[in-house]
């Protein structure tokens, strides 16, 4: 029931669809429009702007709440919405705890990049962090990147403020050297015009960082596509450009679009939760299935789990 077009993409998205789907949300809104056995019936939403203390305490009988409680059981193994963040991490820390060994879970989602997509955690869930949270993100990045695009031995860097290992915040310059004496494919940092070179495959930071850096890439692909219309549409001349360029341009936007792996997966706890942006429509919700079979199936936290011991 998440999401600015929900139920009804969410419908859209799992039409067709080689994964075993349930939907949990209100039975009168999904009746006639999928098989009853695919509905389990929630009774109550948790609203964007809730308090996600609130939704945890007062909506028990949520669709956040209902899939979480379900992973907890094991009668589902992967849990996708597009409803509120907050409320999503509250339930998953509160109710299905921590991986053993991790300290603080983090949200990570996948960059476009000139060559394929970077996965930066953490972007919203831990503001705060310590140097140990930091190596244990690029740990986890890492491990997830490898699960869920096959690519072996991913690189692992640190944004910071300069390449050198002299450059950046006491902070930077600790988990520089925690991750120089771990097993990771440690690159060193990064600068963040790096990031959509392409030059690491994971890259860590805090959460305000991580969020803001989200916000202002996508409101960068939207001003983009905004400006470009508007070009276009300036002159004749540019009109019969863009007409001769339309494919062109719809391949290379649909590249920096989100909606390639869906959304952002919370990394750390004992289960696989993928958070997608609020106005998805039904391929960034289809995508994010995927993406959570491809976690589940290649065991991501079973490995997490195994590297913590």
């Amino acid at each position: 029931m998440g999401g600015d077009y929900a139920p009804q993409v969410i419908i859209e998205a799992i039409q067709g669809i080689d994964v075993d789907v349930r939907l949990i949300g209100d039975k009168s809104l999904l009746a006639g429009k999928v098989p009853e056995s695919k509905i389990i019936h929630s009774p109550s939403i948790v609203k964007m702007d809730e308090s996600p203390q609130d939704a945890f305490r007062k909506k028990k009988d949520s669709s956040i709440a209902i899939g979480t409680r379900l992973q907890k059981e094991h009668q589902i193994d992967a849990f996708v919405g597009a409803g509120n963040t907050g409320a999503y991490v509250m339930f998953s820390l509160l109710e299905l705890g921590r991986i053993k060994g991790v300290r603080r879970p983090a949200l990570g989602t996948f960059f476009p990049n000139k060559d394929g997509y970077t996965f930066v955690l953490d972007v919203g869930a831990v503001p705060e962090v310590r140097a140990d949270d930091l190596y244990q993100f690029g740990v986890m990045g890492a491990l997830c990147v490898e699960g869920v695009t096959g690519k072996k031995n991913p690189s692992v860097a640190i944004l910071s403020i300069g390449e050198e290992k002299s450059k950046g915040s006491s902070l930077t310059k600790e988990v520089f050297t925690l991750m120089q004496d771990s097993e990771l494919n440690f690159l060193g940092n990064i600068e963040g015009h790096n990031i959509l070179r392409g030059i690491a495959d994971v890259v860590v930071c805090d959460g305000v960082v991580g969020n803001v850096m989200l916000k202002f890439g996508e409101s960068v692909i939207e001003t983009t596509q905004a400006t470009l219309r508007g070009a276009i549409k300036s002159s004749f001349k540019a009109k019969l450009g863009g007409f001769l360029l339309k494919t062109a341009f719809k391949e290379h936007f649909s590249r920096l679009n989100y909606e390639k792996y869906g959304g952002a997966l919370l990394l750390g706890t004992k289960g696989v939760t993928i958070i997608c942006h609020g106005r998805s429509n039904s391929e960034a919700i289809r995508n994010a299935i995927y993406t959570a079979a491809r976690y589940v199936e290649s065991g991501v936290n079973e490995r997490i789990e195994q590297f913590f011991q």
